[in-house]
């Protein structure tokens, strides 16, 4: 769970593991005794399945969008012998599908008045480095805050071809203005998608510090979010921002490489937006090792950035021309 330190400035973020899924496929409906009937009526609403094919360019791409460089041949090269998608990158497959959920049914709606408030990606199996995929989208919880509403939507992100569920994304977007319509006010407990955890009060096990290019958000947009809030200085001021912004995708992603060039891969992460990086910033990671997790944050001048992590011994699956690497299941 994120704790907000200041308006502009500040998030905390959670990552911790969580157990495969037992179901192949998404419930047609999500259910909840509490939810108004408005609520209940838009979770029948079932959503299109929406197919998604990725290849090797495109993991190239979204690696050098969070800071992978000419050096990191693992992530640049697709002949390298370990050539992998960055952990993160189970974001970009489910994007236009979760993106593209209609909320006209709220009262009040603006679209204007969007915020990406909550991401939970869960990591189900090793991750191809190109392939065809098939997204189920559904509802899974609704509530009146009040002033505004906070949805919450689950994807899963499958293979075509075997069914295997490869990620699981929540989304969780407040609309401000568009509450009042009654139900539930408080969220259920979701596991690791919910986790709450401290970071500790001491020194950490491990610093890395990296400076953003300005140009960074020019080149993650091109992994599919083509908000013009990141790029065109002009909408950037409508939003009241003197320059444009990073995708906070984006440097979600480039905290979880430092995490990953620290201690290792990892299943979950869980992250709360309630600051903003723009472009050419320096960020700092520091992380503490505690029992099995690792918690850690991200800071520059103007926001910190938590979480915690487990380990994982799952090593990216490679498709290539008929072939196939298996991995390995213990270091």
């Amino acid at each position: 769970m994120v704790e907000i330190e200041s308006e502009r400035d500040t998030m905390h973020v959670i990552l911790v593991f969580s157990a495969l899924p037992t179901m192949s496929t998404l419930p047609d409906v999500f259910t909840d005794p509490e939810d108004s009937q408005l609520v209940a009526e838009a979770k029948k609403d079932k959503l299109e399945d929406h197919k998604f094919s990725y290849t090797e360019r495109d993991v190239i791409l979204y690696n050098l969008g969070i800071g992978a460089t000419a050096k990191d041949l693992q992530w640049t090269y697709e002949s390298h012998e370990e050539f992998a998608a960055l952990p993160t990158f189970g974001v970009i497959p489910q994007f236009a599908a979760s993106s593209g959920i209609s909320l006209g049914w709220l009262p009040n709606f603006n679209p204007a008045k969007l915020l990406h408030g909550e991401q939970y990606l869960a990591i189900k199996s090793p991750i191809p480095t190109e392939g065809n995929f098939v997204n189920e989208t559904r509802l899974l919880e609704v509530l009146d805050k009040g002033k505004a509403a906070s949805v919450t939507t689950i994807v899963y992100t499958k293979d075509l071809a075997t069914g295997n569920i490869i990620f699981e994304n929540q989304i969780t977007v407040f609309i401000r203005g568009a509450g009042g319509f009654g139900g539930k006010r408080s969220g259920k407990d979701r596991g690791a998608a919910t986790a709450v955890n401290t970071p500790p009060n001491r020194q950490p096990d491990a610093v890395i510090e990296e400076k953003t290019s300005p140009s960074q958000a020019a080149l993650y947009r091109l992994s599919g979010d083509y908000n013009p809030l990141h790029v065109d200085p002009s909408f950037a001021a409508i939003g009241g921002f003197d320059q444009p912004i990073l995708h906070g995708l984006c440097f979600m992603g480039i905290a979880g490489k430092h995490v990953l060039q620290s201690f290792g891969a990892y299943k979950d992460i869980k992250v709360r937006f309630s600051g903003v990086v723009f472009p050419g910033e320096t960020l700092v990671t520091e992380m503490w090792k505690i029992a099995d997790k690792v918690i850690f944050c991200t800071s520059d001048i103007h926001f910190i950035f938590r979480a915690d992590i487990k380990p994982s011994f799952i090593q990216p699956l490679r498709q290539r021309s008929g072939e196939q690497r298996c991995w390995p299941q213990q270091q």
